[in-house]
């Protein structure tokens, strides 16, 4: 009687088998699971690494080749005269003798072929021998005929060179400066040197040359 009371009673606290977890649920079997998803899902996960990484770097590429400076394209426009001009210009280019009122540095010097010019600076960049073209003018002329810019001509309308002579220097200059209530004497030292040019060009186009 007591044996069948204590197998009832152990019966009944026994735990049902729907309340218990499953098997792949427990922690050796847990365990296993986890190791074998993560091992088949890796592959997976590469793989669709791979294009997504493609396809963020390829914006990369294009935005720094447009990002890259382009070479402007040389934009060389026709010389348009206006018909004063062109109607005066062949008088001007007929004569011979010309003048320029030619500016350097800034500086207006009038001169004609064969003066001499010395600047008053020394020009660096250039040796005896030298021929340089001086672009900047304000006005051109002859005898009878001036041609005026605003505030400078075209560069296309005339050819001045100017041929590089070599260089002066002035005399040695010593200054001798004081201050008050000081006895002492600063001697100070100059002696510039300056750039010489000769023109050796001076043409005025005519109008076939400047529309060719």
């Amino acid at each position: 009687m007591f044996s069948r009371t204590m197998r009832k009673s152990l019966l009944d606290t026994r735990i049902p088998s729907a309340t218990l977890l499953p098997t792949f649920l427990l922690p050796s079997r847990a365990r296993f699971f986890n190791s074998t998803a993560q091992h088949v899902e890796s592959p997976i996960q590469s793989s669709h690494a791979s294009p997504l990484s493609a396809a963020t770097l390829t914006p990369e590429k294009s935005s720094i080749a447009s990002s890259a400076p382009v070479a402007p394209c040389p934009n060389v426009t026709p010389l348009s005269l206006s018909p004063s001009v062109m109607q005066m210009l062949p008088l001007l280019t007929a004569q011979q003798s010309h003048f320029i009122t030619t500016h350097i540095y800034s500086r207006p010097y009038l001169v004609t072929v064969g003066d001499t010019v010395r600047l008053p600076f020394r020009m660096p960049g250039v040796v005896p021998g030298d021929v340089l073209r001086l672009n900047t003018a304000s006005s051109i002329g002859s005898r009878d005929y001036t041609l005026k810019g605003t505030p400078y001509l075209d560069e296309r309308i005339f050819e001045c060179r100017a041929r590089v002579m070599g260089t002066e220097a002035e005399p040695m200059r010593i200054k001798e400066k004081t201050k008050r209530r000081n006895r002492k004497t600063k001697t100070v030292k100059s002696k510039h040197k300056y750039t010489i040019l000769r023109i050796a060009e001076l043409k005025v186009k005519t109008v076939e040359e400047i529309e060719g």
